[in-house]
């Protein structure tokens, strides 16, 4: 039995192969350090907890549930848009709840893109984009980024590859994996840019609240929802990266065509689920100030243990990660990255797997206790002296 056509050019998610590379590493006696998936470490809020497991011992909430979500939860979404970004949205007919926002990057390439229509893809950026484009049938079609641009698109350069084949593009700010914060120039220009050119505007933004005071939502700018569809999560924002809970916003006609296929692939979420996530959308400044306060104390770890391999880097990045250029005695942050490995046991995800433009960089995550990135960097420290 052959697979189908669809998974040609579908390779195994790297981390997936790497993963069994760790643990067989592991098996040898070698302890390594992960420091490379974007994992919360944290728990969830204590009450988001009690939430879960009171609804959970009610008989009548293990039943199917609807495919919109229950009310309280669409309530609670468009609630907290209404605080965080200022973005208002009508809970019945403007916000989706997903099982998971990756799970809404297919959906959307699913619902939009026939055999042979192009999307385009930031290079680098969340690897997860492109293949979802391929599974559906399209082409991915990548525009580069790089430091000199702030890791934004040069949408002149983006033109001149356009067909009328183009129907969505990728964006994701704060971005993954570099931390580049979005300017309001640069959102007023992609609005624009999606409005004359006829392409949906797919704004991925998990990583809003994370090390960064002023969070922004791609809607929030006027006419945005005349081209925009933005997906969020409460993975990293609330530390639920395993429940599976994501958020699609945009106009009423958007949701309900998306809509219209996710409810061929699911039967909803599970209702303590639901009800768990709302109450975590409640939560206050207070909330993401703490959760920010860890964040920041590894960070300084992080730039230490950047420093001390001798790469450079951005101090005022945001999100969970800390992106960082190798030194130019490496041919790549594969090689780095392996050398890390090898010698000190300690993982950091090169640069690469993101696209060709992160070929020069590694990324260490921040989901990892201040003690663990202190015995990575005893370690690192120690090879370096043999």
């Amino acid at each position: 039995m052959q697979t189908a056509n669809r998974l040609n050019g579908i390779g195994e998610y790297y981390f997936s192969a790497k993963l069994r590379e760790i643990e067989e590493l592991n098996k040898a006696g070698k302890a390594v350090i992960n420091l490379g998936i974007g994992s919360p470490d944290l728990p969830p809020h204590p009450e988001v907890i009690r939430v879960l497991q009171e609804a959970a011992a009610q008989p009548e909430n293990h039943a199917y549930q609807g495919y919109k979500g229950i009310p309280q939860l669409r309530k609670a979404m468009a609630d907290w848009y209404q605080r965080a970004y200022g973005v208002e949205l009508n809970p019945d007919t403007e916000v989706l709840p997903l099982i998971g926002s990756k799970e809404g990057i297919m959906h959307i390439c699913m619902t939009y893109l026939n055999e042979g229509d192009i999307a385009l893809i930031p290079d680098p950026g969340y690897p997860t984009y492109a293949s979802a484009v391929k599974l559906a049938g399209g082409i991915p079609l990548t525009y580069e980024l790089n430091a000199e641009s702030n890791w934004q698109p040069d949408f002149e350069a983006i033109e001149q590859q356009l067909t009328p084949k183009v129907k969505l593009m990728w964006v994701n700010y704060p971005h993954m994996p570099t931390g580049q914060l979005p300017e309001a120039s640069f959102f007023e220009k992609l609005i624009a840019f999606g409005k004359k050119k006829n392409i949906l505007i797919c704004h991925d933004n998990p990583y809003s609240f994370i090390l960064n005071d002023h969070p922004v939502s791609l809607l929030s700018l006027p006419g945005a929802k005349d081209t925009v569809l933005e997906l969020n999560s409460l993975s990293k924002s609330h530390n639920m990266a395993g429940w599976r809970v994501g958020i699609l916003a945009g106009n009423a006609q958007r949701i309900q065509e998306v809509l219209t296929f996710k409810s061929n692939m699911d039967s909803g979420m599970f209702k303590p689920l639901q009800l768990a996530a709302a109450k975590a959308l409640s939560l206050g400044k207070e909330w993401h100030d703490t959760l920010n306060a860890q964040y920041r104390e590894r960070q300084v770890k992080v730039f230490q243990l950047m420093d001390q391999l001798g790469c450079t880097y951005d101090p005022h990045q945001a999100g969970m990660f800390v992106w960082a250029a190798i030194p130019a005695e490496y041919e790549s942050g594969f090689e780095l990255s392996d050398k890390i490995l090898h010698e000190a046991s300690v993982f950091i995800t090169p640069g690469g797997i993101f696209g060709k433009g992160g070929n020069q960089y590694i990324r260490i995550s921040l989901c990892s206790p201040v003690e663990r990135f202190e015995q990575a960097l005893r370690r690192i420290k120690a090879t370096e002296k043999v």
